[in-house]
């Protein structure tokens, strides 16, 4: 069987084949296949493949770099609101409760630096301390110094925050995190101690006791209604928890929200029909937005969660449910065709 020859097309040359003998040419009156120019798909410019290729990589990057800050800023918020006290109050313990650390002369000589002028002098004036060598006045300095009850516990503070912040790995201190563990410990048991019977009772009474308090009972409300929304207990689960859509800011418009509960009553018998009071949220900064009162029968439910109505407020509609996506989603459609695409094709 005798092999047809391959004639180079002029438009496209073809490279010179690295095995000549595996491949098949054809004659110079073979037909060759072309798309249609309206099928035939143009070459990007080159002088945009950097831009491109650099808002892909911002987009894959971004998003992981955002969560780690948050993260950051979330770890040094509660490390130095909730954390670091209660690891003063640790400290405070250990030197109340037991004769460790005992102080060194070094942490003497650091009190000694920190004194009150008055203090210094107290020592100056001395009649022992103008008497031996700068070595030998030093010793007397420290001996009188442990003979003082109170500089002895300010040494002996020097000496255990010296300690604790020298246990380390790198730079990141770990017994700061004995606080962070005893906070959530304390958090835990305390959300034990209110499902109990005398744990509501307490806590209610607690209440009272604040809404009594002038300043107090103007603030207090508001914020434990922000974090009855966004920690729902077990009676508010339902309540706090559904997604609608309803048709706002007009007719025609229809806007996500969450409903926060029932309306008011005069609102209510107004309007003659049972009505709920629905949270907005904005876009992309869903926890900022707009709270109104619809009818029920003008909401319709949407089955989704909370966390998939943020995700589509904060993405400006982007983000989709999955069991929300309509056939012929810009997600779900198949890429563009390219050259490399219709060459392979044909």
């Amino acid at each position: 069987m005798t092999l047809p020859t391959l004639q180079p097309i002029a438009r496209y040359p073809i490279p010179e084949p690295r095995y000549p003998t595996l491949l098949w040419t054809f004659p110079p009156n073979a037909s060759i296949l072309r798309l249609p120019m309206s099928e035939q798909i143009p070459s990007k410019p080159h002088r945009g493949g950097f831009r491109h290729f650099f808002f892909r990589g911002l987009a894959i990057v971004l998003p992981t770099a955002l969560t780690i800050w948050l993260l950051v800023v979330a770890y040094q918020f509660v490390a130095e609101t909730i954390a670091t006290p209660i690891n003063a109050g640790i400290r405070w313990v250990v030197l109340r409760s037991s004769p460790w650390p005992i102080a060194s002369n070094e942490d003497f000589d650091t009190i000694f630096e920190q004194l009150p002028a008055t203090q210094k002098e107290q020592w100056a004036t001395q009649s022992e301390y103008l008497v031996g060598t700068p070595s030998e006045r030093l010793e007397r300095r420290r001996l009188w110094m442990q003979q003082e009850p109170p500089l002895v516990e300010a040494a002996r503070r020097v000496a255990i925050e010296r300690w604790w912040d020298g246990v380390t790995v790198g730079t990141w201190r770990i017994l700061d995190l004995i606080g962070l563990m005893v906070a959530i410990v304390l958090i835990y048991f305390v959300g034990v101690l209110l499902t109990s019977y005398v744990g509501r009772r307490l806590y209610a009474r607690g209440e009272e006791m604040v809404n009594r308090i002038p300043l107090l009972r103007r603030v207090y409300p508001s914020i434990k209604q922000v974090t009855d929304f966004f920690f729902p207990g077990e009676d508010k689960a339902l309540q706090f928890s559904r997604v609608v859509a309803v048709e706002y800011p007009r007719k025609g418009l229809w806007s996500v929200g969450l409903v926060t509960g029932t309306t008011m009553r005069r609102i209510e018998d107004r309007a003659g029909v049972s009505c709920l009071t629905v949270f907005v949220p904005s876009s992309p900064t869903p926890f900022t937005g707009y709270v109104i009162t619809v009818p029920k029968a003008d909401t319709i439910d949407l089955p989704i969660t909370i966390e998939d109505a943020m995700k589509f407020a904060i993405s400006g509609g982007v983000v989709v449910p999955l069991n929300q996506r309509i056939a012929g989603d810009p997600a779900d459609l198949p890429r563009p065709r390219t050259q490399t695409d219709a060459c392979t094709n044909a």
